[in-house]
């Protein structure tokens, strides 16, 4: 019986804030509609809809702007102020980034000769391609080369003329390198 209880409350845990939000907006979308019925002589079908939809835009852009933005700067400018951790936070959240986030870095997937002697190749992500900046100004670029089943990889700096782009999607090429090459394209 105590089992029971437990897998019971546990299940409302998972569905209460979905069964509340629905009804939440259920209910706003009720007033809504008599609300826009009373403030215009016709009937527009879909009225309430749109202010539903435009106001909960607002209330996240206003929630992303205000809010989360925000405290996040703050975080960020907190993490910054400590040598080591910034050093560490600041590359696992690149990284992370690169990976996931809004600007994916890893949208250039190469294969690089590495071996020219036995034709080695592997494959990996054009990074940077102007290495001005560490006064390399020979015709190199940065690739990054994930490992597989890993959350790691190595950075090369390879000849371009040891690149061979590849017209892939970057997420299946990424996919593929992690899994260790055994993940299959998912529009076969």
């Amino acid at each position: 019986m105590r089992n029971f209880i437990k897998y019971f409350l546990q299940g409302l845990l998972y569905i209460a804030p979905l069964g509340v939000t629905i009804y939440v907006l259920y209910f706003i979308l009720i007033k809504l509609n008599d609300f826009s019925e009373q403030l215009f002589p016709i009937f527009i079908p879909g009225l309430g809809l749109l202010i539903l939809i435009t106001f909960i835009f607002i209330v996240g852009y206003i929630g992303t702007k205000l809010i989360s933005q925000p405290i996040t700067n703050w975080f960020n400018r907190q993490m910054n102020k400590a040598p080591l951790i910034k050093i560490i936070y600041f590359s696992v959240k690149d990284l992370l980034s690169a990976f996931v986030g809004k600007e994916k870095k890893f949208k250039n997937p190469v294969l690089v000769r590495v071996n020219k002697s036995s034709n080695l190749e592997k494959i990996g992500f054009i990074t940077q391609t102007d290495l001005s900046n560490l006064g390399i100004t020979e015709k190199k670029v940065t690739v990054y080369f994930p490992h597989s089943y890993a959350f790691s990889g190595e950075l090369f700096i390879v000849p371009v003329e040891d690149i061979t782009p590849l017209d892939v999607n970057a997420s299946e090429v990424i996919k593929f390198i992690i899994s260790g090459g055994i993940s299959k394209n998912s529009n076969n």
